[in-house]
């Protein structure tokens, strides 16, 4: 079922929190490498990082194992530790009973993800790992992209 092994690196970046947003992502297949980015107006850093995991498995045409990179603790550990599982069963409540956010795009991401089999791996932020560094690349010229756009 599963046949070709992607690589994927995403990111996302955000000007003030909320604020102006972009994300960024890195996908490898072989030696075919893939760019891509966008923005929202307003939003939020941490929906920035899921957004972007979200856009780069939608460029997946075929189920496959992807072993994909974050630097955000946020959505890495979430799929980690499980932690949606228990915001199901709680009827998307987070442990303080309070809504879980950015259901939305978690729900979104889970239904994506699970055409796949996805490796989640955490990587630390701005530490020379050249893919990590080019998503930031990626996701701040989204940003600035956007600024352009609104003058």
């Amino acid at each position: 079922m599963f046949k070709k092994r992607i690589i994927i690196y995403t990111d996302g970046a955000c000007s003030g929190n909320p604020g102006p947003g972009g994300w960024g992502a890195v996908l490898q297949y072989g030696d075919h490498i893939k760019e891509i980015s966008g923005f929202e107006k307003n939003t939020t850093n941490q929906r920035m990082e899921l957004m972007a995991a979200i856009k780069a498995l939608q460029m997946l045409k075929e189920p496959c194992f992807v072993d994909l990179f974050s630097d955000s603790a946020y959505l890495i550990n979430a799929f980690e530790q499980q932690w949606f599982t228990r915001w199901q069963q709680n009827g998307w409540q987070n442990a303080k009973k309070k809504p879980v956010e950015n259901r939305d795009l978690w729900q979104k991401l889970l239904e994506i993800s699970s055409k796949h089999q996805v490796n989640w791996n955490k990587v630390k932020g701005h530490s020379g790992d050249s893919s990590n560094e080019r998503c930031d690349q990626l996701a701040r010229k989204a940003i600035a992209d956007l600024d352009k756009q609104s003058q």
